[in-house]
């Protein structure tokens, strides 16, 4: 049983009673040294003086028991309870190896575009007379963007216009001709018929009935003629009238218009630059009430991913907003480089929010096929073999598994190989653990794990 420390108001008593004795015993002392042989007074007994220097001793004694021996002990505690702890087996938090949840959520990485697209040329020759949007106007589908001017183009459609009337003069003229050439060959048939039928009662000569039917013959090969010449000149109206809309159109195509419904993301000319037809580019247009974002996924989740799945997107550029997806469609085909599928996004921009090239992240809410194993990030240690962690078996003792790395989603990792589900491993694992010590497993809420 340890011995009780006193307190040091006894300590002070004692050390007071000791002090007055030692003055008295001193006094005495001086007194009989000083005094005379013959003068007369008290003078302590031998008896007296040893009872004072036997409780002297005693007084001491006390004093060195109540103050060294407690703090001797104290010091074989301390030491016994540090060998003691030196001596246990050192405490480690771990964790158990699980899989991602049946509802994972993918996150990607995307850039963000419009829909649809596509550079804004001029269809004809001129100089740029005027503009009427500029860089970041909406447009609606047909409206006018610019108007060329080409004074060549108006000559060349009063020229074409002239031919159009010519080629009707003259398919009027050919409608004439054969009008005459049927009336001539009604009249030579008569005839011939006529000197045919006098030539078999043999009054005119024979010569003269082949004269009129030669002509008759004549006179029907030039009704055919002109038949086809009347065809002939119908189709060079054709050709003229093509022509005139053909020229009618390049006209029209003086005035530039939007091909849909956007907004201009580029503008690259002002009044007075010539223009090159199918050269020179005017403006770009993008169509931005619906974007489209386009994610790489990756092989593990594919099956996961199907048309029509809802998607949210962030974007760095507008915090704390969440934009609504859906899955318009897919490669259906890995890229063999990255393993990825390519997945595009639809994008519903009523508001105009997001903008064409912005770079943003989808999530993509789905039940996870075959989800893969998951270990809290700070478990894993980087050394010099790789990617480890530090497993501890069922008899207390750490070994340490090269793993398989996956994706990394920040607080968690994806493990690909070298675990198996349920395998304890260390939380935080040390420079201080290796392989084959014996450590002492506490879970995440301090109990002994099994």
């Amino acid at each position: 049983m340890p011995l009780i420390e006193p307190d040091s108001q006894t300590t002070d008593s004692l050390r007071r009673e000791n002090e007055a004795l030692r003055r008295e015993l001193g006094a005495l002392r001086a007194g009989g040294s000083s005094a005379s042989p013959t003068k007369s007074g008290w003078r302590p007994s031998r008896i007296t003086i040893s009872a004072l220097a036997l409780l002297v001793i005693a007084l001491i004694v006390v004093a060195f028991l109540a103050g060294y021996l407690p703090l001797q002990r104290r010091r074989q505690v301390v030491i016994a309870e540090t060998k003691s702890a030196e001596e246990a087996l050192p405490r480690v938090q771990v964790v158990t190896v699980g899989r991602a949840g049946d509802d994972a959520k993918l996150q990607v990485p995307g850039g963000i575009q419009a829909i649809n697209e596509a550079p804004v040329l001029a269809r004809t020759d001129g100089y740029l007379k005027a503009r009427f949007v500029d860089l970041g106007d909406r447009v609606k589908a047909g409206q006018p963007l610019a108007e060329l001017e080409a004074l060549e183009m108006d000559d060349q459609l009063r020229g074409a216009r002239a031919s159009l009337d010519q080629s009707r003069a003259a398919l009027t003229q050919a409608a004439a001709n054969l009008e005459q050439g049927k009336a001539d060959l009604e009249l030579a048939k008569v005839t011939a018929g006529r000197f045919g039928e006098l030539t078999t009662k043999g009054i005119i000569a024979r010569q003269d009935n082949d004269k009129y039917r030669l002509e008759y013959q004549s006179k029907l090969a030039n009704v055919s003629a002109l038949e086809k010449n009347l065809v002939v000149q119908r189709s060079a109206i054709a050709a003229a009238e093509a022509n005139v809309a053909r020229m009618e159109n390049l006209k029209s195509y003086q005035i530039v218009k939007a091909p849909f419904a956007g907004v201009i993301t580029l503008r690259n000319v002002d009044a007075g630059a010539l223009v090159s037809a199918g050269n020179t580019l005017l403006f770009r247009i993008a169509q931005t009430a619906t974007l489209r974002m386009y994610v790489a996924v990756p092989q593990s989740w594919v099956s996961s991913v199907h048309t029509g799945q809802a998607a949210t997107v962030r974007v760095s550029g507008r915090p704390g907003r969440e934009f609504p997806g859906t899955v318009a469609r897919t490669a259906n085909s890995l890229d063999p480089a990255s393993r990825t599928l390519l997945v595009e996004l639809n994008l519903p921009n009523p508001d105009g929010a997001l903008l064409p090239g912005m770079s943003g992240s989808a999530n993509l809410s789905a039940p996870k096929r075959d989800a893969p194993l998951m270990i809290p990030a700070d478990a894993l240690a980087i050394r010099s073999n790789g990617a480890e962690v530090a497993v501890v078996r069922k008899d207390g003792t750490v070994h340490v598994q090269k793993i398989e790395v996956g994706r990394d989603y920040g607080d968690r990792l994806e493990v690909l190989d070298g675990l198996v589900e349920g395998d304890t491993i260390i939380q935080n694992p040390g420079d201080a653990v290796r392989e084959g010590m014996k450590v002492e497993a506490v879970g995440a809420s301090g109990r002994g794990a099994r």
